[in-house]
């Protein structure tokens, strides 16, 4: 990988100082319910952020803190809404999956975002002219029938929809040649729908591929754009089907061992603000809604 600047390093790894500190919370037995980190799949948003604008939609999903990171570099409100303290994004009530804040929208029912992004590309179409509709799902999210109804609306009336596939290669713990019949590419193509695969790990490299596409769909071009990324961890916690031997790609891994001196640099000041940060945050009061 080429050599990051430092403020995209700084990013990737805030989001993996953060999904490895709500790791350590929930091992504790400070966390109430469950999480779903991004570990290896951080490089996704951070590559996508310079080509969105503030007038921009994102819709993320189950997996999403590195999406709300990257959006809004908000590691303090996201902390505090998963661990139900005060200052949370929507007062502890949305948890690590369900959040809201001016225009990005989460949930954790696979498929749901993608009407309902279909849905507010069309307003923009119709009132906000080049500004689009981006929805974060996973290969297993193929497998519901609302990802098929929003892709033939988005290409019959040329939507703005920018639908960013991660695809990580397993479906929760089934892999995805276990449950998915021919590619994303194909199924793409039979709604005559733009599609590129993203393979590479570098981040310039990846902006420099996508910049077209995205200025494609802001014209009313509808796309999927295909990323060939590993989960590094489980779906949640021990729920991994994968052999031990499984070949998962890091993205850091490789970065650290071309740049040791600037990664060991920013990795350190990212932990040390996590861990600020995760101090900060258990001291404060619950959100209001648990003492209402």
């Amino acid at each position: 990988m080429n050599r990051l600047a430092d403020e995209d390093l700084a990013l990737l790894l805030l989001i993996r100082s953060f999904e490895r500190k709500v790791l350590a919370l929930f091992t504790k037995g400070e966390l109430n319910g469950t999480t779903h980190t991004c570990l290896g799949q951080e490089y996704v948003p951070v590559s996508l952020r310079p080509l969105l604008n503030d007038r921009d939609w994102v819709f993320s999903n189950h997996r999403g803190h590195g999406h709300y990171l990257a959006r809004f570099e908000d590691p303090e409100g996201l902390l505090a809404e998963i661990m139900g303290r005060k200052g949370a994004v929507c007062d502890g009530v949305g948890g690590s999956q369900h959040l809201r804040r001016d225009r990005y929208l989460s949930t954790g029912v696979q498929g749901q975002s993608l009407p309902v992004a279909a849905g507010v590309a069309l307003q923009l179409k119709r009132h906000e002219p080049g500004t689009l509709a981006c929805v974060y799902i996973g290969d297993g999210t193929w497998g519901e029938g609302a990802v098929y109804e929003a892709l033939n609306m988005a290409r019959l009336w040329r939507l703005p929809l920018l639908v960013v596939v991660e695809h990580n290669g397993i479906a929760q713990s089934t892999p995805t040649e276990l449950q998915m019949a021919g590619t994303i590419a194909g199924r793409a193509a039979a709604f005559d729908i733009g599609h590129t695969r993203v393979s590479s790990l570098d981040v310039a490299e990846i902006r420099r591929q996508l910049a077209p596409w995205v200025e494609r769909v802001r014209g009313g071009s509808p796309a999927v754009v295909e990323f060939a990324t590993h989960r590094l961890g489980p779906h949640s916690k021990g729920d991994d089907s994968r052999p031990p031997d499984a070949v998962i790609t890091d993205w850091y891994a490789s970065y650290q061992a071309e740049n040791p001196d600037q990664s060991s640099r920013i990795e350190a000041a990212a932990r040390s603000r996590m861990d600020a940060i995760a101090a900060e945050v258990a001291a404060r009061p619950p959100a209001a809604w648990t003492t209402a």
